[in-house]
């Protein structure tokens, strides 16, 4: 649904989509349902089915690769989105295991962790002046652990990671994005500082919520005990609504930066008038002295 909704929604001129190693119905799916007819009109779909042999659905992720490269070099902005690179490291594990290399990290051969960084670092930005490729894998993680191998490994050569959390998805919150366990390592570079310092505030007043969560739902907490405590409870509503989206409900970026310097206020700053001790050399400045 992600997939499909950045299809549709994105400024990009161009998106790739390479569906490798998913079930053939799921594939019909994405493109007549989740996709349409508008995602549809400026996008290219490489699919290769889970049935497909082992090499061809290495082909299709290198070729889905190889298209995003072309548009790029045509000074083209291309969205690149690949599902999955967990079914990719599958398909290279089959072949080397077959050719006799040896299963080293829990079945994974050393092959499969060279091939990774080699489909990964060909997307990014093209020459000065020329076209880009922002590129989104999926991953995914064996019974929700983080230190599964492929996603261990994705994490080291990625620029960031957006979690998926199944309890979140349980409680009906979509998209269930987990704020507090996703990062971005360019997010510094790429925002303004007031949108970057409001950001950083989110995710410390929810996950002061999420900390006391428990001692909330049973009534062991007592107001007043933390304030920073009692400012999460005061906005977690409106928190969670800022992080749930309809399918069809587009939000642009300015439009998500107001909306996160609404949701949070700023931190104020710890009222220093009231101090035990005057400082009489500020108070001599103030009086005009010298």
């Amino acid at each position: 649904m992600l997939l499909g909704m950045m299809t549709r929604f994105t400024d990009a001129d161009i998106t790739v989509v390479g569906l490798i190693g998913e079930r053939g119905r799921e594939v019909k799916e994405f493109i007549e349902d989740i996709l349409g007819e508008e995602g549809l009109a400026r996008s290219v779909v490489v699919a290769s089915p889970a049935d497909d042999s082992p090499l061809m659905r290495l082909r299709a992720a290198m070729l889905t690769t190889r298209i995003a490269e072309y548009y790029r070099d045509k000074g083209k902005r291309v969205l690149l989105l690949m599902d999955s690179l967990t079914r990719y490291a599958q398909a290279q594990r089959e072949i080397a295991l077959a050719v006799g290399e040896p299963p080293a990290t829990k079945g994974y051969p050393p092959s499969v962790f060279a091939k990774l960084p080699q489909l990964v670092e060909r997307t990014g930005n093209g020459l000065p002046g020329g076209g880009s490729i922002t590129a989104f894998y999926t991953v995914l993680t064996e019974g929700d652990d983080q230190q599964d191998p492929i996603a261990d490994a994705a994490r080291a050569i990625l620029d960031g990671h957006i979690v998926l959390s199944r309890r979140l998805a349980e409680e009906g919150h979509y998209p269930a994005i987990d704020v507090e366990a996703s990062i971005s390592r360019v997010m510094p570079q790429v925002t303004e500082t007031e949108h970057f310092a409001r950001a950083q505030r989110f995710k410390q007043v929810y996950s002061r919520y999420q900390q006391a969560r428990d001692l909330i739902s049973v009534g062991a907490y007592v107001k007043g005990s933390d304030p920073e405590t009692d400012f999460a409870i005061t906005h977690i509503g409106n928190m969670r609504q800022f992080l749930q989206q309809d399918l069809n409900e587009r939000a642009s970026l300015p439009e998500s930066v107001e909306g996160l310097l609404s949701v949070v206020p700023e931190r104020r700053s710890p009222d220093r008038r009231k101090s035990a001790v005057p400082d009489p050399v500020a108070a001599n400045a103030n009086r005009g002295g010298d």
